[in-house]
């Protein structure tokens, strides 16, 4: 496969596209292209220059004290792991990739770099809690986690389990993550637009949409690429992400956060984890439905219960309307994020 062909939009294996980065980041001919997952609407194709592309990298490189050799356990047409192969290119230190092994534990046993690091999404350090291999990523200096929200009590096993874990924001329009632990990476600008929407620019901005002018000019401004996200800017200048634009609804006249709910319900006893999402209602013009994931065998929590937990620490016209309980929550193409459509028919399913 021709670097071409493997890059405009990216596409094939971890190792086909690991071989034409090599070539194309010695001799770009122009930007590469990345097809979003659709998660906030239709897919992109977004186009990322090689200078975009090497700020990114520098960037993280800086924020974690150098480079080292990267472990590849993410799709490659995705910014998350294709950001992984950019920056083994940049660094001249082939990655271990995990589709080369049998298992996640063969591939870090494949680690020979005294600096090793990885990017991960949460499913993922989910599926290695659960199965009792979290501590496999101790062998790392840094873990990257993106792509989707990191539940509390996972993050607390992580600290538990010696895995430095980075929390990381951004989109593929940025380069992938470019936003380390709510704390911009150098160059990079953050501000709040007046209607709380999260705004980002820097030297790793995208170039634009490919063959749709008038969508880049609706989300990139003056530098400035307008995201979906809304945010929270604390006293010391950390970005606190509080969910998607369309993550707020309005349930019985009140402005209701969807994630926020979503963090609560995580709280109730015996639930392992929680997506929120909202349907139409004739009497409430959005209900607040929890769905949930338990422990197989286990029982699921009442409404009663629910409603009672999420009052503790958020108002209590907020707190879900019904429970509807479902085995797995279903992925977006490249996993890591959920299928909030495909969520909202199982609950009105449920």
């Amino acid at each position: 496969m021709t670097s071409a062909t493997a890059l405009r939009p990216v596409r094939g294996s971890a190792r086909e596209v690991y071989e034409a980065l090599g070539g194309w980041w010695s001799h770009p001919d122009g930007p590469i292209v990345v097809r979003t997952s659709g998660s906030t609407g239709s897919a992109k194709d977004v186009l990322l220059s090689h200078a975009a592309l090497a700020a990114a990298t520098r960037a993280t490189a800086s924020r974690l004290d150098g480079h080292g050799q990267w472990l590849l356990d993410l799709p490659p047409d995705r910014a998350g792991g294709l950001l992984v192969l950019v920056r083994s290119v940049a660094a001249g230190v082939p990655p271990v990739l995990a589709s080369d092994h049998g298992s996640f534990a063969a591939a870090v046993a494949a680690l020979s770099g005294p600096r090793c690091f990885t990017a991960l999404v949460p499913t993922q350090l989910h599926r290695l809690a659960m199965s009792g291999r979290l501590g496999l990523l101790s062998r790392f200096d840094a873990v990257l986690v993106g792509g989707a929200s990191l539940r509390p009590d996972l993050l607390r096993r992580c600290h538990e389990e010696w895995v430095r874990v980075v929390r990381t924001y951004g989109l593929t329009e940025t380069c992938g993550g470019c936003v380390y632990d709510g704390y911009p990476l150098d160059d990079v600008g953050v501000r709040l637009g007046a209607d709380g929407r999260i705004e980002l620019c820097g030297p790793m901005m995208f170039d634009g949409y490919a063959g749709d002018p008038e969508l880049t000019a609706r989300f990139l401004r003056d530098g400035w690429l307008l995201t979906d996200d809304l945010g929270r800017l604390d006293d010391d200048g950390r970005l606190q992400v509080l969910g998607r634009v369309d993550e707020v609804v309005v349930s019985g006249g009140v402005n209701v956060s969807l994630p926020a709910v979503a963090a609560a319900v995580r709280l109730v006893p015996g639930v392992e984890d929680a997506v929120v999402v909202a349907l139409d209602d004739a009497e409430w013009g959005s209900r607040v439905v929890a769905c949930v994931t338990c422990p197989p065998g286990g029982p699921t929590p009442s409404l009663e219960t629910v409603r009672e937990v999420c009052a503790r620490t958020l108002p209590r016209a907020w707190a879900p309307r019904s429970v509807v309980r479902v085995a797995a929550f279903p992925q977006l193409p490249g996993g890591g994020k959920v299928d909030r459509a495909a969520v909202a028919a199982l609950a009105a399913a449920g």
